[in-house]
């Protein structure tokens, strides 16, 4: 998979996960879909996306980023069995998700 591909795949699946998890409200019948296949392109995305460098406070950020990449998935199946644990799972993910982008950029610089 190239870089660009991974990059649009990222933003599109990203774009659809945050609109859906906001439209769950309205319960309509397909927004557990459009959540499952984003959250689903956004774990490939990371999951495909390996550090193969010699820094160990990166590589512990890659664990983290696949932690937080198999979140969503699992929060997804939560949300088709109508538990509303699936929105703590997602906040999690999140959270990760942020700290690795600023932890990251901190420490690439």
């Amino acid at each position: 998979m190239s870089d660009k591909f991974k990059a649009y795949l990222f933003y599109v699946c990203a774009i659809l996960l945050v609109v859906s998890a906001a439209l769950y409200i309205t319960e309509n019948k397909y927004i557990p879909y459009i959540y499952a296949v984003s959250g689903a392109g956004v774990a490939v995305v990371y999951l495909t996306s390996p550090y193969r460098g010699d820094n160990l406070r990166l590589k512990r950020l890659n664990i983290q980023q696949t932690i937080a990449a198999v979140l969503l998935p699992v929060s997804s199946y939560l949300m088709f069995h109508g538990k509303n644990t699936w929105f703590a799972l997602l906040f999690i993910s999140a959270i990760l998700q942020l700290y690795i982008a600023i932890i990251r950029n901190r420490e690439e610089k």
